[in-house]
């Protein structure tokens, strides 16, 4: 049996409103069963994720995160994607790490932004100038083919160049960005909060990407007491990302304040329900949404390819 080894190439055959529907699809199945395991050094970490959805299939993502790869021209995240067979447990494909990663942090965040900013947005702000901010821009403008954006970066040279090669403007003064947006992405790795509550207006969107470990936050906690709380999963955020966790912890959110999940599309609770609201939603990953990207990723490729 040959085992397809599907890269960069597979991007020509995927596109960012089928996959985010097939990740709704995805949250109407059985719960995934999911194991996370962390492994760390100083800044540097070892992240590997497993998923088990029946009738879909089982995967194992092994990310590493050096964030000191940047001085030496190496991407700061790597690692390798093995997709098995939900009936027999063969291996069914290797996928490319990066393209796995791409299409479901992006696609993830899509997800949420469908359902919870509003239709008629138009601003976006996105926080970083990273490939996950690139790949912000690519999906955000398959939903809301309207929107001008504006990037901000600690960095002004990281978002001038992003700027250039996506058509999209620089902001200088972040408050003021952020003021200005209907959504706002952040797509950082900050260990202390960039965005403040008391930026905010009525009918805002935020769409939290960046922060994964204990010690990250993103926003303060005045933004989240402020908004209508989502997370892509439960399982994934509340136990070990900052951006929930730490709050929790300190008694300034409680459990009750995170109205919904993925898996509570089907019912109807993942929603904005008036105009003038804020909404949040923290993307946290998991194992299971790499597994219903890779499945995506696998079907949507010519047959024989």
């Amino acid at each position: 049996m040959t085992v397809p080894m599907i890269g960069a190439e597979a991007e020509a055959h995927l596109d960012w409103i089928a996959l985010s529907d097939s990740l709704a699809q995805g949250h109407a199945r059985p719960r995934a069963k999911i194991a996370d395991s962390f492994l760390e050094r100083g800044a540097d970490t070892l992240l590997n994720r497993a998923a088990w959805i029946d009738g879909l299939g089982l995967l194992v993502k092994s990310a590493t995160v050096f964030p000191g790869n940047g001085a030496q021209g190496v991407p700061a995240v790597n690692g390798g994607v093995s997709l098995f067979d939900d009936a027999t447990g063969r291996l069914e494909a290797v996928l490319d790490f990066h393209l796995v990663t791409k299409w479901k942090t992006a696609a993830d965040s899509l997800l949420a932004a469908r359902r919870l900013a509003r239709p008629d947005s138009r601003a976006i702000l996105i926080v970083g100038a990273g490939q996950v901010a690139a790949a912000m821009i690519a999906a955000y403008r398959a939903a809301f083919p309207a929107a001008q954006f504006t990037i901000w970066n600690r960095s002004p040279a990281a978002a001038e160049r992003l700027a250039a090669a996506a058509g999209a403007g620089v902001a200088d003064d972040l408050a003021a960005a952020v003021a200005a947006a209907d959504i706002v992405a952040t797509a950082t790795m900050s260990p202390t909060p960039l965005i403040k509550g008391a930026w905010l207006r009525p009918g805002q969107h935020l769409d939290l990407i960046g922060a994964f470990r204990p010690d990250m936050r993103e926003v303060d906690d005045a933004t989240l007491t402020r908004a209508r709380l989502f997370v892509d999963s439960r399982a994934t955020t509340l136990p070990h990302i900052g951006e929930i966790r730490d709050p929790l912890e300190r008694g300034v959110i409680a459990e009750a304040d995170i109205i919904a999940d993925f898996y509570d599309l089907p019912s109807g609770a993942f929603s904005r329900l008036s105009a003038d609201e804020i909404t949040l939603c923290k993307n946290g990953g998991g194992a299971h949404l790499d597994l219903m990207t890779a499945r995506y990723i696998l079907d949507a490729q010519p047959k024989g390819a």
